[in-house]
């Protein structure tokens, strides 16, 4: 975790739903921390740097091209650098996902906490290589690739630390191809914390994600999903994020927080009030000798408890007793 805090680490998606609008951005990032993230995300774009004119948009948004929107929705190093400021400020951790080399440059220029590989630029080893030499933390997604190209990239890395993040790659994506299995493959594969990358639309893959050991945790995050943009019909909405994020640490403190079956502790008020008693059935003159129909069970649990009832079987009663009255050892001989 880059600031100690409850794990799982949950990262809010914020990409380039914010459109451009700097002000959109910012407040992105403070809702996004009133819900209850970790870090926040963007998406470094740099046009001329990472895409050729005639690039192909992706069947979710073609509303513009590639390169128009990343030159349309980009920021200046300024404003980069206000952002990662503006997160310090609320004690939030500052992701960005680079996909150029220069991209990479400015945002260690402004302070990048971390970095996210995005799954299209797994088999990007160039820039894989690039930010492994900064030695800080990498998020990899691992949407598109295959076991062999997720073995070429953990090895370009280098030696900086990775969390490997399982993803599906289809928007949005269906039960049925979420596959935590393969996240806890990868735990397996290169012994390094795994978490998941969620494109679903609901609660239940993230939080079976945690249940199966993800440390980390991210959802895409937009104020609607009216909004414009190729992620926003995709994202997770503000009051929704707010209960994912609750759930998500409910979940984790589940996972962390083994329980001792024989440490009854917490619920002896609850056995006292919900156990039996051994109470005697019917008014009972000294000496009877104790059948199975001189005995009843009823609450409170505070006298013999009713599982001990064929210890008192054959015995006698020293004194007569009630109907009702709740038996203690010495009432037998």
């Amino acid at each position: 975790m880059l600031i100690g805090r409850e794990a799982p680490y949950i990262i809010a998606e914020i990409g380039s739903v914010h459109d451009g609008s700097f002000g959109n951005a910012c407040r992105l990032l403070e809702i996004a921390v009133d819900c209850g993230a970790d870090a926040v995300k963007f998406q470094t774009h740099i046009a001329e740097a990472e895409t050729l004119p005639n690039a192909p948009s992706p069947s979710y948004f073609s509303a513009e091209s590639r390169t128009a929107y990343f030159k349309r929705t980009g920021f200046s190093p300024a404003q980069w650098r206000q952002l990662a400021e503006l997160a310090a400020s609320v004690r939030v951790d500052f992701l960005s996902s680079p996909f150029s080399l220069e991209a990479v440059d400015l945002l260690e220029d402004v302070g990048v906490a971390a970095y996210k590989i995005p799954s299209g630029e797994v088999s990007n080893i160039p820039l894989l290589e690039y930010i492994g030499k900064t030695a800080k933390p990498v998020f990899l997604s691992s949407g598109m690739s295959s076991w062999r190209e997720l073995d070429a990239a953990m090895a370009a890395l280098g030696g900086a630390p990775v969390t490997l993040l399982q993803c599906t790659s289809v928007y949005p994506c269906p039960p049925e191809q979420v596959g935590l299995n393969v996240m806890q493959a990868m735990s397996e594969r290169y012994k390094v914390p795994v978490g998941y990358s969620d494109h679903t639309m609901g609660f239940a893959a993230p939080i079976a994600a945690v249940a199966l050991g993800a440390s980390v945790i991210e959802k895409h995050f937009a104020f609607s999903r009216l909004m414009y943009g190729s992620d926003a019909k995709h994202s997770m909405e503000p009051d929704d994020f707010r209960r994912l994020c609750r759930e998500l640490k409910d979940t984790g403190r589940m996972m962390q927080s083994p329980v001792d079956k024989d440490d009854l502790s917490s619920v002896s008020d609850m056995k006292l009030i919900f156990e039996k008693s051994i109470v005697a059935a019917v008014d009972l003159p000294a000496s009877t000798e104790i059948a199975m129909h001189h005995l009843a069970f009823k609450k409170p649990g505070d006298g013999i408890p009713a599982a001990r009832y064929q210890d008192f079987i054959g015995r006698r009663v020293i004194h007569s007793v009630p109907r009702n009255h709740k038996f203690a050892t010495e009432d037998f001989v």
